[in-house]
């Protein structure tokens, strides 16, 4: 009697396995062929250090200012790696903003490391809820080297598309004024830049009052990207802007810089069958 009871008790064990085993199945092939079917190509931008989610705010007011309005969804990353979500994604905008910031947004390449799992965490869930695989990536300052890092270690050409980089006053050799002074960082990034994908369009941007600085980054420390970036990706770019708004923290706001974004990020971005 005891033998049939285990034997029956294994049988609707093996059954209920067999069946969630099933719904996971199609669940994931579910998940995938909306990935595939997707039309949504967003614009995530990654704010530096001290910023918050709101710091492109005055950057979106004047990108939809002058063209089709881009939903805004911005996603907050809290140290306990709890994600908070403002905002919401119209289903029917094919380019939506969507900003990924920190709770814990102190400088150091140590938070830069933390905060690449963050965004890595955060890019996963976002794109379960909306199902998107192709995303165009801009960072201001630190953001660019959140994205660099997430791009050696993180990044999965299997899991997510991504066509092109903008950088903004990102100091790819923190304050340093010179090459001969690399920090830990730059070599590490310079030392992995074999995993950056092939096929990404890189622009680096660097703002300057007088061409040695921009008030906080050394022009030269923004240069540094060219170490990483050139002759590993599909094409690396470097532009500096000046004049009105080039200071560091005004950078997203320059007139250049919005022109830039829309050339170069969103109007590439809705080029037909672009991968």
């Amino acid at each position: 009697m005891k033998n049939k009871f285990l034997i029956l008790s294994s049988i609707v064990l093996l059954l209920v396995l067999g069946i969630l085993s099933q719904k996971a199945i199609a669940q994931s092939s579910d998940k995938e062929a909306k990935i595939q079917n997707s039309r949504m190509k967003p614009i995530i931008f990654v704010p530096g250090s001290s910023a918050t989610i709101n710091r492109f705010d005055d950057l979106f007011k004047d990108l939809n200012a002058t063209g089709p309005v881009h939903s805004i969804l911005k996603v907050q990353v809290n140290k306990n790696n709890q994600l908070e979500f403002h905002g919401k994604l119209n289903p029917r905008d094919r380019q939506p903003f969507i900003v990924v910031g920190f709770q814990d947004n102190r400088d150091g390449y140590s938070n830069i490391k933390k905060q690449t799992k963050w965004l890595n965490l955060a890019l996963t869930e976002i794109q379960n809820r909306y199902h998107f695989r192709d995303f165009s990536a801009i960072g201001h300052s630190n953001g660019g080297l959140v994205w660099t890092n997430y791009l050696e270690q993180d990044y999965a050409a299997s899991s997510f598309n991504i066509p092109t980089l903008m950088t903004l006053g990102t100091p790819f050799n923190f304050s340093e004024t010179s090459m001969q002074r690399r920090t830990e960082m730059l070599n590490d990034f310079i030392a992995d830049n074999n995993q950056l994908p092939h096929n990404l369009v890189m622009y680096s941007v660097a703002g300057t009052d007088d061409y040695t600085d921009d008030g906080i980054v050394p022009v030269e420390s923004v240069l540094a990207g060219k170490y990483i970036y050139q002759n590993k990706v599909k094409s690396y770019t470097q532009i500096t802007v000046s004049g009105e708004n080039a200071q560091h923290s005004s950078l997203p706001e320059n007139p250049e810089v919005v022109n830039l974004i829309q050339t170069k990020v969103i109007k590439a971005g809705q080029r037909p069958g672009q991968r």
